[in-house]
């Protein structure tokens, strides 16, 4: 026995043992029930007493810990039905010198309910959480340059030669495309062939940040400004802008309340912090991208149109990648010989059959998709060459990706749910079955995208 155990008095561990709540139950090597706690009296066949001593199936017929004991492999978080309850239990073999002694079973919510509020909390927090991870590790210096930009098209290369024109001047940017087609790449080259180059390149994604988030973000706090605050308070991303380059992505999914502010700042070149009352200057370039149609949204009302001029100095267009099908084979390749040096790959060439699956397809995640379909093709491959048998079936077979409409008639219950699922589908398709891009392109948080495949039964 470990030198600790000895120290703690024998009515603390029983006591530890037989708490109620988590309702739990030892067996032996042999599945013979060495421990039950006072609590698990109504889930048990037999009394107590008597269960002790018999293996589990004499008191639990179709008990899972002898699984256990024959998997040697733990079963968080699963659910079953104790006197017509759903219970959420924990499962988990038990070792000693590498070798499996017993198994253990407990309580670990006492219902689903519960743990429904407990996902919700969690989803919370991984929202926010995913944001500052993002923002943690963004360096606000140059990553990319206009070398970074592969492709001999002529649409690529009139956006280059746009984008070098206008790192020129000291005007404002706006990158259009659709997503996954490298407009923060664009953003990065013009900032580094620009005289702000040595300051920094700060980025916002306004799709991204949570409502409740964006006003601090931008535009920082003051000491006090809120319970919680630091009390030295925060620069919010203008003041962090200052001298440098200030990206706006997803510009067409800022909301209208911030759309004003940030007339604003543009117009009196100063912010104040949240909570405060003294302005401070700013001197940022701003460059903005979008894959939406602001002039669209500007008839709607949706978009300002005093805004939009402002940031509209000079427009640059990002090709989509099924525009620029001779790139294609620039691009894998530049994809293939970066992943395979750092994953120290020998992998020597394309095959042409591989070359013309990748032409022929429509890439509805652009760039972005085809980067990681040169991965999976490194994952995939055998050889010292990617084979068409290397990319994905959608790729070897390209079918259409608009999927049946759904059965429009019956409740509008079930209307709903195939119009939901239909949309989950497609996401998961466009996006090479990456979930987090998926919940991205949906609107919701990856954890509500996990809940709603395992509704509709979708793997």
């Amino acid at each position: 026995m470990d030198e600790t155990l000895k120290d703690i008095p024998k009515d603390l561990l029983f006591a530890l043992l037989d708490n109620p709540y988590e309702s739990l139950i030892l067996v032996d090597a042999d599945g013979i029930v060495r421990f039950v706690s006072s609590s698990n009296e109504e889930n048990f066949k037999l009394p107590l007493k008597e269960a002790v001593g018999r293996h589990i199936n004499a008191s639990r017929p179709g008990s899972d810990l002898p699984r256990i004991l024959e998997t040697g492999k733990a079963e968080i978080g699963h659910s079953m039905r104790i006197k017509d309850k759903q219970r959420v239990v924990a499962r988990f073999p038990l070792f000693k010198d590498g070798r499996v002694i017993g198994s253990a079973g407990k309580l670990m919510v006492t219902s689903p309910e519960k743990l429904r509020q407990l996902y919700e909390q969690v989803e919370i927090l991984e929202k926010n959480l995913d944001y500052y991870k993002e923002q943690l590790g963004q360096a606000y210096g140059i990553r990319y340059s206009f070398e970074s930009i592969i492709g001999q098209s002529v649409p690529i290369q009139k956006a280059k030669e746009s984008a070098r024109r206008a790192a020129a001047t000291a005007s404002s940017v706006i990158i259009t495309g659709e997503s996954g087609t490298g407009k923060e790449l664009l953003a990065h080259s013009i900032h580094k062939a620009s005289t702000r180059q040595q300051h920094n390149f700060v980025r916002v994604n306004c799709a991204a940040i949570p409502a409740d988030l964006i006003e601090a973000e931008l535009f920082g706090y003051a000491s006090g400004a809120y319970t919680g605050a630091r009390p030295q308070g925060k620069p919010g991303k203008f003041e962090l802008a200052d001298k440098g380059t200030f990206f706006l992505d997803e510009i067409g999914d800022m909301p209208p309340g911030m759309q004003v502010k940030l007339m604003r700042v543009l117009q009196e070149k100063e912010v104040e912090r949240v909570g405060g009352n003294k302005p401070k200057p700013v001197d940022f370039r701003i460059i903005s991208a979008t894959h939406r149609d602001l002039e669209k949204m500007m008839s709607k009302g949706t978009f300002r149109l005093d805004l939009y001029f402002r940031l509209n100095v000079m427009t640059i267009h990002m090709p989509a990648l099924k525009d620029i099908p001779e790139d294609i084979p620039l691009i894998f390749n530049y994809f293939v010989e970066k992943l395979a040096s750092e994953q120290r790959r020998d992998i020597t060439a394309v095959t042409p059959e591989a070359i013309s699956a990748l032409k022929k397809y429509h890439w509805p995640g652009n760039v972005r998709e085809l980067r990681n379909v040169a991965e999976r093709a490194l994952i995939v491959c055998n050889g010292a060459s990617i084979e068409a048998a290397d990319l994905p079936m959608a790729l070897r077979s390209p079918v259409s990706a608009v999927m049946p409409e759904p059965e429009i008639e019956g409740p509008l219950k079930s209307i709903l749910g195939a119009a939901e699922r239909q949309a989950i589908v497609q996401a998961l398709k466009k996006n090479v079955n990456n979930r987090a891009q998926a919940a991205r392109s949906l609107g919701i948080h990856r954890t509500g995208l996990y809940q709603k495949m395992k509704k509709y039964g979708l793997k």
